[in-house]
């Protein structure tokens, strides 16, 4: 890689790993949320345990994947480009269609959405995919 291509690559993957880590905080915390909260069924649905689980666990290997990406590696990169994706995807479905979960989670949600459109948007720039495609 080039010195310029290095920087891009540097500056490109400290912000991924900042929205990851965001992402992650967030899931951790709304869990923490829904444990005080599980004697309340309106607030807490089976929905919201299920959905919540899920959410800690993608954010803590897109977590991985982001830190390990950071160091050259392609799979991880590769990981983390689709898991951002289907999260996105998954966490809009979340959003416009109504159901089992209440309105807090819903925004919840979709600041999660917010910080994981960063990371899609970031990790499939041309300036990332052409590193990796070189690598």
């Amino acid at each position: 890689m080039t010195t310029q291509l290095e920087a891009t690559h540097t500056a490109a993957f400290r912000t991924v790993r900042a929205l990851v880590a965001g992402y992650l905080v967030l899931s951790v915390l709304t869990v923490v949320a829904v444990v005080i909260l599980r004697h309340h069924p309106s607030v807490v649905t089976d929905a919201v345990w299920v959905r919540t689980v899920i959410v800690v666990g993608s954010a803590a290997l897109m977590t991985t994947f982001a830190a390990r990406a950071a160091r050259g590696h392609g799979r991880s990169f590769l990981r983390l480009r689709l898991v951002s994706a289907i999260m996105l995807v998954a966490i809009a479905v979340i959003i416009a269609i109504p159901g089992d979960f209440p309105v807090w989670l819903k925004i919840e949600q979709g600041v999660c959405g917010l910080l994981l459109l960063g990371v899609v948007l970031v990790v499939n720039g041309k300036h990332l995919r052409t590193a990796f495609d070189r690598g």
